[in-house]
């Protein structure tokens, strides 16, 4: 009998604890033999955790309308793009959009009747054509209060009293390695517990700037979009939102809102329908240990600015490309994708200081932050088939829209599938050039693809938003 199998019979007659190489230690008959509980530690209980709390986790079913395109209906392939999870599995991938209904989780937060779940859940839902579902089967038709696409965060709104709600965490006092659990409704099996520990904290992802993600091991599927991370206490300390992965299910790579994002979110959106963030019009990277020698600096710490936007609040505190921000308003900048949580964080209109780095000495700037505008998004084209080698249709550009996102060319993005589903385009996204030539017009853009040979792949300029990525896609 091998020593694993043998401490697994122990623990079934009895025994409590088992050390990392599987033998049993302690147990009813032998408690004064136990090694100290320093060395120790027992299987956490999620029992009472799934009681308490579990009434509290909703399920959430969306009817999208036939100009929801940008569904993805099949899983996406290699990441590094992280995905949202609601995709049907069982559904082919069709000619047209179609109207189709979308499973999430969520998560009661007070007991009128407000509800936390992903903004992606939500999206494209027709009006009155979101529904709760309570662990007690009873159902509700949801409001959307407001979603914030920046941090996947969305505020649903029940009619009802005494319902049972979750309490909420604090994200800052959890530790990497600690129990969490996760419940939701994967592939819509309502009510589902899975369980792992903190991998990491303050994760910063391809697609989201401003959202330090709490990382898990936690077991995650599509249908868990929306629902808590609870830690061992039942207290929710995320949302879990996205996870990596190369087949469109759970790959040991999970990712969460913090849950103090999550409410400020919440509490803007229930107050004035929208969310506000600080500005200051910089462009930034990281600090790699070579850089960080050639500006002089001993570790390499903080912000690089790589650009200065004009007009912007920085460029009028005196900050300069080739600066390194090390501290925002007191607190140390210890890699460039703190600085955008921070700044984010600052109420638009107040005073705070820039702690750089400059030609080998430190100096200090006040700034006054100013606001971060609503995401520039252009309109997705009119719902069409996706066509062509990548699987998505676009459009001209009207002259208003080639304005509003200050570019002089490129092709709007409509329904997307397939290759470029897979590769994370997105309905709104512009694509700017094609193996860096510059696209005029979606004739010249179908002739730029009709270069590439199926199989090969081809180098996308995108802008979406504000910010501009190359995605490579794969011809098809």
């Amino acid at each position: 009998m091998t020593a694993v199998a043998a401490a697994l019979l122990a623990a079934a007659a009895g025994w409590s604890q088992i050390d990392f190489h599987g033998h049993a230690l302690a147990g009813a008959a032998d408690t004064e033999a136990a090694a100290p509980a320093s060395a120790l530690r027992a299987v956490p209980d999620f029992t009472a955790l799934v009681k308490r709390a579990g009434p509290a986790v909703v399920n959430v079913t969306v009817r999208r309308g036939a100009d929801s395109g940008g569904q993805m209906s099949e899983p996406p392939s290699a990441a590094p793009f992280p995905f949202p999870f609601p995709f049907d599995p069982q559904q082919p991938n069709r000619p047209a959009p179609v109207p189709q209904n979308a499973q999430g989780s969520g998560f009661i937060v007070s007991p009128d009747g407000y509800i936390l779940t992903n903004a992606h859940v939500v999206a494209g839902a027709d009006e009155g054509e979101i529904r709760i579902k309570l662990t007690d089967k009873r159902e509700f038709s949801a409001k959307l209060i407001g979603a914030d696409p920046r941090t996947d965060v969305a505020v649903l709104k029940i009619e009802g009293n005494d319902l049972p709600a979750v309490r909420i965490g604090n994200p800052e006092q959890v530790q990497v390695g600690e129990w969490v659990a996760a419940i939701g409704s994967p592939f819509g099996f309502e009510n589902t517990i899975s369980a792992g520990i903190i991998s990491a904290k303050g994760r910063a992802l391809p697609s989201e700037t401003y959202v330090p993600y709490l990382q898990s091991d936690v077991a995650l599927n599509p249908g868990n979009s929306g629902g808590p991370l609870f830690n061992l206490n039942g207290e929710v300390i995320g949302i879990n939102s996205q996870i990596y992965s190369r087949t469109g299910g759970y790959m040991g790579l999970s990712f969460a809102v913090p849950i103090d994002i999550a409410m400020d979110v919440a509490a803007q959106l229930r107050a004035s329908g929208k969310v506000t963030r600080g500005r200051l019009g910089v462009h930034i990277q990281s600090l790699t240990q070579d850089l960080a020698r050639s500006f002089g600096l001993a570790r390499p710490d903080g912000a690089l600015v790589s650009a200065v936007e004009k007009d912007s609040p920085a460029q009028k505190a005196g900050v300069e490309p080739g600066d390194v921000i090390l501290e925002y308003d007191g607190k140390p900048v210890l890699d460039s994708t703190d600085l955008p949580v921070m700044v984010a964080k600052t109420k638009p209109g107040s005073a705070a200081t820039l702690k750089i780095w400059r030609a080998g000495r430190e100096r200090v700037l006040p700034v006054d932050v100013g606001e971060l505008e609503t995401q520039k998004v252009a309109a997705a084209a009119p719902a069409a088939a996706p066509t062509g080698k990548l699987g998505m249709s676009v459009q001209e550009l009207t002259a208003e829209q080639r304005k509003q996102l200050d570019v002089r060319g490129g092709v709007v993005v409509g329904a997307v599938q397939g290759a470029a589903a897979k590769a994370g385009i997105q309905p709104g996204d512009v694509v700017i050039a094609v193996n860096g030539e510059p696209v005029e017009s979606v004739a010249q853009f179908r002739g730029l693809l009709d270069r590439v040979g199926q199989g090969k792949p081809v180098a996308l300029l995108i802008q979406r938003g504000e910010a501009r990525i190359f995605v490579p896609v794969t011809v098809g």
